[in-house]
C-alpha cells in the first residue's frame, strides 16, 4: 500500500460524487497514480480518462486492482450488494467509505467481511467544493481511519460526525436531499418574479444571490435564524406580508412533513437493498 501521506484510494463507481471527490483530491495535490476507479460504463470511463489524466481505470473489479488503503463506494443503493460481492475479494483489508444512501454499515460488513467501515451522506454542492457531508463510523474504524476519511471528505467541503447510524437518515433528509429543496424554491422565486413582470433570468439572479447572501450571513452570525428573520420583518411591512401568507398556507408544517418523508425513504432504502 501507499504511505499514509499518499494513500491509494479505489473508487467503486465513477459518477458525479466520485468525480467530485477525485477532483478535490487532485486539486489538493494527491497523485493521480494513487487513484483507481472501477466504472463499468464505457462512455463514463472515457469521460473520466479525459477529465482525470493519470488515474487508473477499470471496467470491472479484477485481480489487477492494487491493494488499497481506502475504498470509496459510490454506487447506487440497488447495485451495492452485487458490486460489493464482486469487488470485495480484490480489496484486501482496506478501510471502506460508502456514499450510498440507505445501505447500512451492517449490510456492508456482512458483504465485505470487515468492520472498518464509515458511512457518509454527502450532497451535490460537493461538485463545487461546497458540500456538506454527515459521517458515521463503525467501532472497527480506528482514529487513524476517521482521520483519513476526514482528509478525503474535506476536499469537497465541510463535514459533521453523527453519534448513531440512524442519524444519517435525518442527515439525508436535511442536507443530502437539501439542495433539491433550494432549487425548488429558486424555481418558485424565478417563476413568481416572471409573473410579476421581471425577466426570468433577472428573477433567478436575484433569487440565487439572495440564497447565497442569506446563507453566508447565517453562517457568519452568532445569532439563531429566527433572530435574523425577525430583523428583516417589520410588522405591517412587505416581509411580514409574505411570511404571514406562508404561515396561513401551513408552509412550515408542510416542509417538515417533506423532510420526514425523505427520512422515512432513507430508512426504507436500507431495508430494501440491504438484504
Amino acid at each position: 500500500m501507499n504511505t499514509p501521506s499518499s494513500p491509494l484510494i479505489t473508487f467503486i463507481g465513477g459518477g458525479n460524487m466520485a468525480s467530485a471527490i477525485v477532483g478535490g483530491l487532485l486539486r489538493q495535490g494527491h497523485a493521480a497514480s494513487g487513484i483507481q476507479i472501477v466504472e463499468p460504463w464505457d462512455e463514463q470511463r472515457a469521460r473520466l480518462a479525459q477529465q482525470f489524466p493519470g488515474v487508473t481505470l477499470f471496467g470491472a473489479a479484477v485481480a489487477d486492482l492494487k491493494p488499497s488503503d481506502l475504498v470509496v463506494w459510490a454506487v447506487k443503493p440497488q447495485t451495492f450488494k452485487d458490486a460489493a460481492l464482486a469487488a470485495g475479494p480484490h480489496l484486501g483489508g482496506a478501510l471502506h467509505l460508502s456514499v450510498a444512501a440507505g445501505i447500512t454499515s451492517e449490510s456492508m460488513a456482512a458483504w465485505l467481511g470487515t468492520q472498518r467501515i464509515v458511512r457518509a451522506m454527502p450532497n451535490t454542492p460537493a461538485l463545487v467544493g461546497l458540500g456538506m457531508t454527515g459521517l458515521f463510523a463503525r467501532d472497527g474504524a480506528s482514529a487513524d481511519d476517521r482521520a483519513l476519511v476526514e482528509r478525503v471528505v474535506r476536499t469537497t467541503g465541510e463535514l459533521v460526525w453523527v453519534a448513531t447510524e440512524r442519524d444519517l437518515d435525518a442527515v439525508t433528509a436535511i442536507s443530502g436531499s437539501g439542495p433539491a429543496y433550494v432549487f425548488y424554491f429558486l424555481e418558485a422565486m424565478r417563476d413568481a418574479g416572471a409573473r410579476m413582470g421581471l425577466p426570468a433570468e433577472t428573477a433567478l439572479q436575484l433569487a440565487i444571490g439572495t440564497f447565497v447572501g442569506a446563507s453566508t450571513l447565517a453562517q457568519r452570525s452568532n445569532e439563531p435564524p429566527q433572530v435574523l428573520r425577525e430583523r428583516v420583518t417589520s410588522k405591517g411591512g412587505t416581509t411580514y406580508a409574505a411570511l404571514t401568507a406562508m404561515d396561513a398556507a401551513g408552509m412550515k408544517a408542510s416542509f417538515e412533513a417533506a423532510l420526514q418523508a425523505a427520512q422515512k425513504r432513507a430508512e426504507e432504502l436500507g431495508r430494501e437493498f440491504g438484504k
